[in-house]
């Protein structure tokens, strides 16, 4: 769905939503209409009627009948570990409200892997919010710990938020500025 691109839906169901940028559960009620304005990684972020921005998780968006719409997890579970394929599984990983995953936006400051004596890697993790009130990073912490989970040879992951330093634009790649028409 494209960012220029909204539907309006009917709820068919009550439905757990979590509130933008705060990040205070919200209940939606069956029948109440809600604008979709975004589909990506797993999550749709839809619009209420009293104007709040919120996001709904994959597990939830059957009140908004577009589980169609939302794309698959490929879960690989053969082959060895490989960092690339942890960074590729964090693109899987978007802002709630720009339409950039958190790897192209410049949220993951740290990504590395240690190998434990078992054969499987350790995954330590350490990213930012586009901004230190932002309460939605505890959900974008656990979709890239779901989005590293199915990485093969993974069998530890730590994430943690860090604040310093902050977070500037300048950390963006070049194809985030480009699709959100910063050259």
């Amino acid at each position: 769905m494209g960012s220029s691109e909204y539907t309006i839906i009917e709820l068919s169901q009550n439905c757990q939503a979590t509130v933008i940028p705060g990040g205070q559960p919200m209940l939606l009620q069956a029948g109440e209409e809600v604008v979709v304005t975004q589909t990506l990684g797993g999550s749709v972020t839809v619009q209420t009627g009293m104007g709040y921005l919120v996001r709904i998780s994959a597990e939830d968006s059957a009140a908004l009948g577009l589980s169609s719409l939302l794309p698959e997890t490929v879960i690989t579970d053969q082959g060895p570990f490989d960092l690339d394929q942890v960074l590729a599984q964090l693109k899987n990983v978007f802002d709630p409200e720009i339409p950039i995953n958190v790897v192209d936006l410049g949220l993951i400051y740290l990504c590395q892997a240690e190998p434990l004596p078992d054969g499987t890697h350790r995954v330590d993790v350490r990213m930012s919010m586009t901004a230190p009130g932002c309460g939605m990073g505890d959900v974008l912490k656990e979709d890239a710990r779901t989005a590293i989970q199915s990485v093969p040879g993974v069998s530890e992951i730590d994430i943690e938020l860090i604040w310093d330093p902050p977070w500037s634009q300048d950390r963006m790649s070049d194809a985030a500025r480009l699709q959100l028409g910063m050259y």
